[in-house]
C-alpha cells in the first residue's frame, strides 16, 4: 500500500496516505523529502519550499496561496494556505476535448439492465413505495401516524408506506415559497412513488388546490388528496385512501429496463482529503460509465464548484450551456453577498480534520464526481432533467437539501461519497461511499461501498465496474444501509423570510 501520492504531476504537495512521521523521508520522482513535522493521513506535505504568497499546487491547479513560507517537508494546512478565491467573476468559454467538436462522437458499449417498475407515463421507478407528502409542517404527526399504522396493510409489490415530514408550505413568501411548491410537485410525481397521499390541512399558503397546477396532471388512482379541516376523521380517510393506493401500487411488477433509463444523482459530505483521491474519481468514472450507456447524471451543490468551475465550463457541450453554467455559479455567489456572508465560508470543521484546507481544495475534489463527459444541461432548483448525459443542478451544498433536490429532479438514487461518515437518507436510496477503508470497516452500518480499496493497490477500472453493479443491484431493489435502518428523509431550501 502507498504511503503517500503525489496526484498531478505539477503538484508541489503530495498527500499522505498513512501518517508521516517527523524526520521521514518520502521520495517521489527521484525527489526526496524530509518531514519536518507529523503529517496526518489525508493531509498535505510540501515538496519543496514554498515562498510567502506563492501558489499551492494539487490535481495540477492552485488550491490557494501560502499564508508565510512553507518549507520543504512542511504540513500545508490552514495555519499556512489561505484560499485565492474572489467575488464574482468573469469568465471565458475555452471548450476542451469532446467539448471542442460540434458533434462529438460517442463510444457505443454494450447495453446493461436493471429490474425496474416501469410507471404508464414511460418512466421507470427503482422501488415501489407509497409516499405521503404534507402540504405543510402543521400535519407532519398526522402523515406519520398514517404511515405507520398503514405498513401493517402492504400487498403484493409495495415496499414501505413513507411520510416525508417538512416544516414548510405557510408563512414563506416570493421564492421560497415556489421553491417549496416545485419540491414537493416534483417529489408527488417520482417514479420511485407508486402512489401518493397527498395531505394538506386547509388554510396554508400551499394548499391542495393552490398545488395541484405545479402537480400537472394526475392518475386518480396513484394521485389522491387529502384536506384534513374537511374530514370528520382523517386518521380514517386517510387509511382508506391508503388502503386504495397500496391495492393500485401493488399490480406493478419489476421488469428489465435499460440502464438508460437511469438517472443518478452526485453527492459529496463528510468528506476528508482522501474524497479526491478515491471516492469522487470513482463515482466520476461511474459517471462515464453511464453516461456512456445513454444514462444520466446529476452533479450539483454548486458552492462546493467554486474554485474549480472552469473545468465544468470548459467541458459545456455549447456555448449556451456554458452561459447558463456562468450564470449558476455567479448566481449562487451574488446569493451569499446578497445575505452579507463570506463566498468561500468553507470547508466544514470535520473537512479539515480530514485533510482539507481551503475551498479550492474541497472543489477540485468535488467536481471529480462530475467524470469527463460533457456538461449537456443546467437545471435550476426544483426543475426536472430533461437531457440525458451529464447535468448540473442549482443547490446548495448541504447535504439533506442537496440530495433532497436531487431526488427532485428526477434521480432515482443518489450516490453519496463522505470520507467521515453519516446515517442520513434522502427520499430515495442513498447510497453511501467511503473514502478510506477505515470509515468502511468502522461505520458497516452506515457505508454501503469501499473506495478506499483503490489506495490499497485496487485497480479503477475494476471497482468502477463494481460499483456499477453495486447500482443496478441496488435499482433493482437490493436496500442500502439507510434503507434497511427505515431512515428516510427529506429538506426544502429554505432562503426567505419566515411570516
Amino acid at each position: 500500500m502507498k504511503k503517500y501520492i503525489r496526484i498531478h504531476e505539477k503538484d508541489n504537495v503530495a498527500v499522505a496516505i498513512r501518517e508521516i512521521a517527523a524526520g521521514e523521508t518520502i521520495e517521489i520522482g527521484g525527489l526526496q523529502v524530509r518531514a519536518q513535522e507529523e503529517i496526518p493521513a489525508g493531509h498535505k506535505i510540501a515538496l519543496g519550499e514554498i515562498a510567502a504568497g506563492g501558489e499551492v499546487i494539487k490535481y495540477g491547479c492552485r488550491i490557494g496561496n501560502a499564508k508565510a513560507e512553507i518549507p520543504a517537508g512542511c504540513w500545508v494546512h490552514t495555519h499556512n494556505l489561505g484560499t485565492a478565491l474572489g467575488e464574482l467573476l468573469t469568465y471565458e468559454y475555452e471548450p476542451v476535448g469532446q467539448a471542442q467538436a460540434e458533434q462529438p462522437e460517442q463510444t457505443e458499449l454494450p447495453d446493461a439492465s436493471f429490474m425496474g417498475y416501469v410507471r404508464p407515463d414511460g418512466t421507470v421507478g427503482v422501488r415501489n413505495e407509497i409516499w405521503i407528502i404534507p402540504t405543510v409542517g402543521c400535519v407532519n404527526n398526522v402523515a406519520q401516524a398514517l404511515a405507520k399504522a398503514a405498513n401493517n396493510r402492504l400487498q403484493g409489490t409495495v415496499e414501505e408506506v413513507i411520510a416525508f415530514a417538512h416544516p414548510y408550505g405557510c408563512s414563506q413568501m416570493g421564492e421560497d415559497q415556489e421553491h417549496t411548491r416545485r419540491i414537493l410537485a416534483d417529489l408527488i410525481n417520482h417514479p420511485n412513488a407508486g402512489g401518493v397521499l397527498v395531505l394538506g390541512l386547509g388554510c396554508e399558503n400551499s394548499n391542495i388546490e393552490v398545488l395541484k397546477p405545479y402537480i400537472g396532471e394526475t392518475d386518480a388512482d396513484r394521485v389522491k388528496f387529502l384536506v384534513c379541516q374537511e374530514t370528520e376523521d382523517e386518521m380514517e380517510t386517510g387509511g382508506q385512501m391508503l388502503d386504495e393506493l397500496i391495492a393500485h401500487a401493488a399490480s406493478y411488477q419489476r421488469e428489465p429496463v435499460s440502464v438508460s433509463k437511469l438517472i443518478i444523482g452526485l453527492k459529496c459530505g463528510g468528506s476528508d482529503g482522501f474524497s479526491g483521491i478515491t471516492a469522487n474519481p470513482l463515482v466520476g468514472r461511474f459517471s462515464d460509465l453511464l453516461v456512456e450507456r445513454k444514462g444520466t447524471a446529476i452533479l450539483t451543490e454548486v458552492p462546493e464548484m467554486f474554485g474549480a468551475e472552469t473545468l465544468l465550463m470548459n467541458r459545456c457541450e455549447s456555448r449556451e450551456v456554458f452561459e447558463q453554467t456562468v450564470k449558476l455559479v455567479n448566481d449562487f455567489k451574488q446569493y451569499f453577498m446578497d445575505h452579507q456572508q463570506t463566498i468561500y465560508e468553507n470547508p466544514s470543521p470535520g473537512n479539515k480534520k480530514g485533510g482539507i484546507s481551503t475551498l479550492e481544495d474541497k472543489s477540485l475534489g468535488c467536481t471529480q464526481k462530475s467524470g469527463s463527459a460533457l456538461v449537456r444541461g443546467v437545471l435550476s432548483y426544483g426543475q426536472r432533467v430533461e437531457k440525458a448525459g451529464l447535468n448540473l443542478l442549482s443547490a446548495p451544498g448541504n447535504d439533506l437539501v442537496a440530495s433532497t433536490a436531487l431526488a427532485a429532479s428526477g434521480a432515482q438514487i443518489v450516490l453519496f461519497t463522505t470520507g467521515r461518515g453519516t446515517p442520513f437518507a434522502s427520499p430515495v436510496p442513498t447510497v453511501k461511499i467511503a473514502s478510506n477503508s477505515a470509515l468502511a470497516g468502522k461505520k458497516k452500518n452506515w457505508i454501503d461501498f469501499n473506495a478506499g480499496v483503490l489506495v490499497e493497490d485496487q485497480e479503477m477500472e475494476k471497482t468502477a465496474q463494481e460499483l456499477f453493479d453495486y447500482v443496478v443491484a441496488v435499482a433493482s431493489g437490493k436496500k442500502v444501509c439507510s434503507e434497511e435502518a427505515g431512515f428516510h428523509d427529506m429538506a426544502i431550501f429554505k432562503q426567505g423570510v419566515t411570516l
